[in-house]
C-alpha cells in the first residue's frame, strides 16, 4: 500500500518548489491493502527539526498546520489539500523539505515527497553555499559579458527609463523586470531565489570579497581569488565593476529613509499613489550613497549589486501590501490608474493597470523604446503567471491573496503569506 501526492507546477524534478503562498495539493491510495475500504493517514515533514519546513491546509482559507489527518478511499478518489513553506523556516538547501505521509495508526511511511521552500533572503544572512550558488548562477548567466544577462542590461538604459520611472508603474515594472532575471537564474540553479540588500542597515557579510565585493582606492571591486564574480564584464570589453560606497559598508547603513517610515508612507489610508513617492527616498538614495556605475540609471544594470538593491525595494512593497492588505487590483488605493492609456484618467502607457509591459510585449514603435531585448516573459515550471506578456496589473497579487492564479512564486523571508499567516 502506497499513496501518490500530486502538487500543483511541483511534480517533475525541475519543479519541487514552494514558497509562502499555499499551493494546491491532492493525495490518492494507490495499491491499497485487501478487504479495506478506507485508510487513514497523516500528512507531516519527515524531519521536523531540520531543513524547511512545510504546513498542511486542508481548505482556502483555512489554518496552516504541521500535521494533516486525512482519509483515503480504497477507489483511488484523490483529496484536495494545500501545501505552504511554514512561518520563519525556509529551505538553506534545495530540497531540504520532505514531506512525508504515514498511516495513522501504524506510522508505516507510504510516501516522501522532497521540495524547497525557496524564499528570497537577506543577503547579509546567507549560508556560504546560498551565497555561493547565487554567485555561481549570476556568473553563468552573465559569462563574461557574452551571456543572456546582457538583456537585462539593455532593459535598463536612459533611452528605456520612462518606461520604468518617475509614475506609478515603477514598482510594478520592476518587479516584473527582477522576476524575470530571478526564473532565468533559477533555469541555471532551481535552488536559487534572487537575495536582496537591506540598504538601511550594515551589511558586512555582503560587503565582502567573497560576496559582491570590495572596491581599493581606485573604485575598483576587488573580489576572493575563486569568486565566480572574478571576472565580471558587460558592454563588450568593458571588465570589472566600478563602485565605491559613500559610508561605511561595514558598520552604517547606506543614506537612506528607515524601513519603518518607508512603510508609513502612503497617509493614513494607505494610499499607494503616497507610498510610490518612495522612487526617491529610499530608492533613489540607495542608489546615490554609492560612486559609479551603480549610481545613473543608464549604467546601474551593470552592477549585480543593482539587482539586490531592488530586490529590497519590491520587498518594502511586498511588506507594505502585505500590511495594508493592498492585493485587490479594483481598488483605487491598491493602484491609482485602473484602466488602459487612453481611458480618461489614464497616465502614460505602460504605467495604467491593464497596459502591456515592455519589452515583454516586443512593442517597438513610438512611445515604445526602438528595441525590445529579451523577448517574451518566461514561463515557469511552477507557477501559471503572469504569462507571455504581463500587464502592470499582473504584478500585484503577487501571492495570490485574490486569485490564487495570480501567484507569481516568489516570496520575502521576513513575511508571510496572508492567507496562511494572519490566520494562524
Amino acid at each position: 500500500m502506497k499513496t501518490e501526492i500530486t502538487i500543483d507546477g511541483a511534480d517533475s524534478a525541475s519543479a519541487s518548489y514552494v514558497a509562502w503562498a499555499p499551493v494546491h495539493s491532492s493525495i490518492r491510495l494507490v495499491e491499497p491493502d485487501e478487504d479495506v475500504d478506507f485508510v487513514d493517514v497523516v500528512l507531516r515533514n519527515q524531519h521536523e527539526n531540520q531543513g524547511g519546513q512545510i504546513v498542511f491546509l486542508d481548505a482556502i482559507p483555512g489554518e496552516g498546520q504541521d500535521r494533516l489527518r486525512i482519509r483515503l478511499s480504497a477507489d483511488g478518489t484523490p483529496l484536495d489539500f494545500f501545501i505552504a513553506g511554514k512561518p520563519g523556516r525556509p529551505s538553506q538547501q534545495d530540497k531540504d523539505a520532505v514531506l512525508e505521509t504515514v498511516e495513522a495508526d501504524t506510522e508505516v511511511v507510504l510516501s516522501t515527497k522532497a521540495l524547497m521552500v525557496r524564499i528570497r533572503k537577506n543577503a547579509n544572512d546567507l549560508t556560504a553555499g546560498e551565497r555561493d550558488r547565487f554567485l555561481s548562477a549570476f556568473a553563468i548567466l552573465n559569462n563574461q559579458g557574452m551571456g543572456r544577462f546582457r538583456d537585462f542590461r539593455d532593459m535598463h538604459r536612459d533611452n528605456t527609463s520612462i518606461e520604468a520611472h518617475g509614475r506609478a508603474g515603477f514598482l510594478p515594472w520592476h518587479r516584473a523586470y527582477l522576476l524575470d532575471l530571478e526564473r532565468e537564474l533559477q533555469r541555471i540553479d532551481p535552488s536559487v531565489a534572487l537575495h536582496y540588500w537591506k540598504f538601511d542597515e550594515p551589511a558586512p557579510n555582503l560587503f565582502a570579497r567573497d560576496f559582491i565585493g570590495v572596491p581599493n582606492n581606485l573604485g575598483r571591486v576587488q573580489f576572493e581569488p575563486g569568486n565566480p564574480l572574478e571576472f565580471w564584464a558587460t558592454d563588450g570589453a568593458v571588465a570589472g565593476i566600478e563602485r565605491s560606497p559613500d559610508f561605511d559598508s561595514n558598520t552604517s547603513a547606506a543614506f537612506v529613509m528607515s524601513e519603518e517610515d518607508t512603510l508609513l508612507l502612503g497617509g493614513p489610508d494607505d494610499l499607494y499613489a503616497g507610498f510610490i513617492d518612495m522612487e526617491g527616498d529610499p530608492h533613489g538614495e540607495a542608489h546615490t550613497s554609492f560612486r559609479g556605475s551603480i549610481s545613473r540609471i543608464d549604467t546601474a544594470a551593470k552592477d549585480p549589486l543593482f539587482f539586490m538593491l531592488h530586490a529590497n525595494v519590491d520587498r518594502l512593497w511586498a511588506k507594505w501590501q502585505w500590511l495594508n492588505r493592498r492585493f485587490d487590483t479594483a481598488e483605487l488605493a491598491t493602484y491609482p490608474f485602473l484602466g488602459s492609456a487612453g481611458d480618461p484618467g489614464a497616465t502614460r502607457v505602460g504605467h495604467n493597470l491593464r497596459d502591456t509591459m515592455w519589452p515583454w510585449n516586443q512593442e517597438t514603435n513610438s512611445p515604445r523604446p526602438p528595441t525590445a531585448p529579451g523577448g517574451d516573459f518566461p514561463p515557469s515550471p511552477t507557477e501559471n503567471a503572469p504569462g507571455l506578456v504581463p500587464t502592470v496589473g499582473d504584478m500585484i497579487d503577487y501571492q495570490g491573496t485574490i486569485d490564487l492564479g495570480s501567484r507569481l512564486g516568489f516570496d520575502y523571508d521576513d513575511f508571510l503569506s496572508l492567507i496562511v499567516e494572519h490566520r494562524r
